[in-house]
């Protein structure tokens, strides 16, 4: 048996019953290692396989294999397992296996919930790390969804090995957004260390931006009204 599971932002309070309860009866927990730290207390006493960043598939593999000795096997994603996480690979490596994908708080609507309600209308998800996406795909996504007004959740915005790939996204979509389009920073959705930054498109500051972060930009009906960002759905006041 194995588990696929989302753990959301990473902390007891925001990860659903069915993870926890899937994670306790767990025999191992295989994840990255940030990942396992992020829910050490939950796991004591549990056998843990774990490694770096870029060596997903090692880790299925390793799940496989130790889930066909017949222990029950626990393969952790951060936010929603489905969402940028573990679940599709597992899925697509398991051959007979019983596979169980749980879901998650992912990282947009964790952040959301510190922005206020910047989700209300159509929205997307796009990832700006061109590790397994062609960097002119994901432009020309940024590019048709600027253009059909969605609300747009930047997932991977910004890396020392991609420091420009944001601004070049932004100038993209000033193209159809108004420069004074909100826009909402959370770095550390929900956790200790969280950090939450509200601008616009005009008046953003890349250097807030990094890796633990996502960038949320509204549409043509998002404003900010004391110090949150609304997303309105179109309800007559």
């Amino acid at each position: 048996m194995i588990y696929v599971i989302g753990i959301g932002p990473g902390s007891y309070e925001t990860m659903t019953h069915e993870a926890i309860s899937a994670i306790e009866n767990s025999d191992v927990i295989v994840g990255y290692k940030t990942y396992i730290n992020l829910i050490e207390d939950l796991i004591n006493g549990k056998e843990i396989v774990s490694n770096g960043m870029k060596q997903e598939i090692d880790r299925v593999k390793k799940a496989i294999e130790i889930s066909k000795t017949g222990k029950i096997v626990s393969v952790i994603s951060s936010g929603d397992a489905g969402v940028y996480g573990m679940a599709g690979l597992v899925l697509e490596m398991s051959e007979d296996e019983d596979v169980r994908v749980i879901s998650g708080v992912t990282a947009s609507t964790a952040a959301a919930s510190v922005l206020g309600a910047p989700l209300m209308h159509d929205f997307c998800h796009i990832s700006l790390s061109d590790l397994l996406t062609p960097l002119e795909l994901i432009y020309k996504r940024v590019e048709l969804a600027s253009e059909g007004d969605f609300v747009i959740c930047l997932y991977n915005p910004k890396s020392n090995g991609r420091p420009h790939y944001l601004e070049k996204a932004f100038d993209i979509m000033k193209k159809y957004k108004n420069s004074s389009t909100p826009v909402g920073i959370v770095k550390n959705a929900t956790r200790e260390n969280q950090e939450v930054h509200i601008c616009t498109l005009d008046t953003i500051n890349y250097e807030l931006v990094d890796m633990l972060s996502i960038v949320i930009v509204g549409n043509s009906s998002t404003y900010i009204k004391d110090g949150k960002i609304i997303t309105r759905r179109g309800y007559q006041l």
